[in-house]
């Protein structure tokens, strides 16, 4: 449906909002969905166009996680942003989303120890030699993780670059901005946990050291495109990927801090509960947007897709709310939220390491004679 087409609804999720030079047509955000649907080259092709031009209709879409370089890259089939076919590719997506009406971030994100070499053909970089503690995909199926090969300065620096070109890159592929990934176990998170960082030098050791990477690959991102391209991703507490923090409550407002110094135009933060006082402390601390990611149960994301969770989290205080398995499921999910219509049902077992369109581009859309509820 044509986004000057679309019914009035309600629900504050489909109000307009501002985000930096955008306007959005509503604050409804599609998460980024690791889904594992590029060539093995990591170049985006048909799928990823179809699949991201069907989900347009959302206020803007934050496409899934994409790797700055080659050693970054987590799983097969996981798109890149540093070889020239990707930025074509990737050019190819945002075109047509554009022709469509929609807006897109792309989503930066080094997958430190997260990583094998059957996959990237590189040992993992991390901030330690600390593996992952369980397997992993790679080309030859599950494996175990090896021991990476703990960052030195220059390998620090130079990935801070990679992820400064990696946003030039996007944005001459068509991307409004980018999202800085520091959550879910990943290179940044692995750089704020203590059970990941073990240094002794200016990178680890007190909350000072472990937020400094974060902050500095931020810095230079702004620096690359500016603050109002530039938004940064957040996990307080998370342990996906093995991760511990350890300090939860005096790491993030430490890193917050030196964030807001730098102004990027949104901070993400996944499983926020408007119940739990990590939210609000964010909300308290961050002067800025505030894009929400709700942690939902099978259960809620069956029943409404997560609109009842939205909408309390933008009650709280969000300005957008991200949701994800709904955009799976429903390539016009902004359209069944806004009218009533029924959901499609979710099949899990594609989606991810499933490499066709079965489970990523053959959920039906609605049809257009249908009637609301």
């Amino acid at each position: 449906m044509d986004q000057t087409q679309q019914i009035p609804s309600a629900s504050p999720l489909f109000a307009p909002a501002r985000l930096g030079g955008l306007e959005l047509p509503s604050r409804l955000v599609m998460a980024p969905l690791t889904r594992t649907r590029a060539g093995a080259d990591g170049v985006p092709g048909d799928l990823m166009v179809t699949h991201y031009a069907q989900r347009a209709s959302a206020g803007l879409i934050i496409a899934e996680g994409t790797t700055p370089n080659a050693v970054g890259q987590s799983y097969p089939h996981i798109p890149g942003i540093h070889t020239p076919a990707q930025i074509a590719g990737w050019r190819r997506v945002t075109d047509a989303v554009h022709a469509a009406g929609g807006h897109l971030f792309l989503q930066l994100q080094h997958s430190g120890r997260v990583g094998h070499p059957d996959t990237s053909g590189h040992v993992p970089l991390a901030p330690s030699a600390v593996p992952l503690p369980e397997p992993l995909h790679t080309p030859s199926g599950f494996q175990d993780a090896v021991v990476p090969r703990a960052m030195t300065a220059r390998d620090i620096r130079s990935t801070i670059a990679d992820f400064a070109t990696a946003a030039r890159n996007a944005v001459s592929a068509g991307f409004t901005g980018v999202e800085v990934h520091s959550a879910n176990g990943h290179l940044l998170h692995q750089f704020l946990s203590q059970n990941t960082n073990l240094r002794t030098d200016g990178w680890g050791g007190s909350v000072e050291g472990r937020i400094r990477f974060t902050v500095e690959v931020v810095r230079a991102v702004v620096e690359a495109v500016g603050p109002e391209r530039v938004g940064v991703r957040v996990s307080p507490g998370a342990t996906v990927n093995g991760v511990e923090e350890g300090d939860t409550q005096e790491l993030y407002p430490a890193l917050l801090k030196a964030l807001t110094d730098l102004d990027p135009v949104y901070l993400h933060q996944i499983s926020a509960d408007p119940d739990e006082p990590v939210f609000a402390e964010i909300r308290r601390t961050w002067a800025g947007t505030l894009v929400a990611n709700p942690a939902l149960t099978r259960e809620e994301v069956a029943a409404d897709g997560g609109l009842r969770r939205a909408e309390l989290l933008l009650a709280e205080g969000a300005d957008l709310v991200s949701l994800g398995r709904g955009f799976i499921a429903n390539p016009d999910f902004a359209e069944r939220l806004r009218t009533g219509a029924p959901l499609n049902e979710l099949r899990p077992e594609f989606l991810m390491h499933v490499h066709g369109a079965e489970g990523y581009n053959d959920y039906p859309a609605l049809e257009r004679t249908a009637t609301s509820r």
